[in-house]
């Protein structure tokens, strides 16, 4: 059996943000059972020097979107990053599940060697697509939406492994 480019991509980033939409909507409830702000649970890191868990959403949903994308060999959407509320930030998920089934496995199939070349702070990379997939954007996703997670459950989220991996 062979797995194709978009068997490994759309699906799987679709269940990654799917899964981190139940894990927020977790969160979410616990938060308001506290009387806890949208606002100060989507600000919570669990470092200092680490990104809120806001960003860590934005992150995961661009990190699926543009990735995607780029493996079709076209330019991603842009999505702002202006979320302040949980509506906000489920609409956003919705919205980069949204797109990235708009995708066809004929857009997708067959990127294995396509190449891909991103602009970053640190100076540009190199991929081909399967590497890209499989080496950068769904480690990604999953660092993101695992962060996510981890966040939540230090703010005492009644959350475990199969909230975050879900159910078939």
């Amino acid at each position: 059996m062979t797995l194709s480019m978009y068997q490994a991509s759309v699906p799987v980033a679709v269940r990654a943000l799917t899964n981190l939409s139940a894990v927020l909507k977790k969160g979410h409830a616990h938060a308001q059972s506290k009387q806890v702000e949208d606002a100060t649970l989507l600000q919570t890191r669990l470092v200092p020097d680490m990104l809120p868990l806001v960003r860590q959403v934005q992150i995961a949903c661009d990190m699926a979107t543009r990735g995607i994308a780029r493996l079709a060999g076209v330019e991603p959407a842009a999505f702002e990053d202006n979320e302040t509320t949980f509506a906000q930030v489920y609409d956003r998920i919705e919205r980069a599940i949204a797109y990235v089934q708009g995708f066809t496995a004929e857009q997708i199939d067959g990127s294995e060697t396509r190449a891909i070349h991103l602009k970053m702070r640190s100076g540009e990379m190199h991929f081909e697509g399967q590497s890209y997939l499989l080496d950068f954007v769904l480690p990604n996703v999953f660092f993101h939406c695992t962060t996510a997670y981890n966040i939540l459950r230090e703010a005492g989220t009644d959350i475990g492994k199969q909230d975050f991996i879900g159910r078939n």
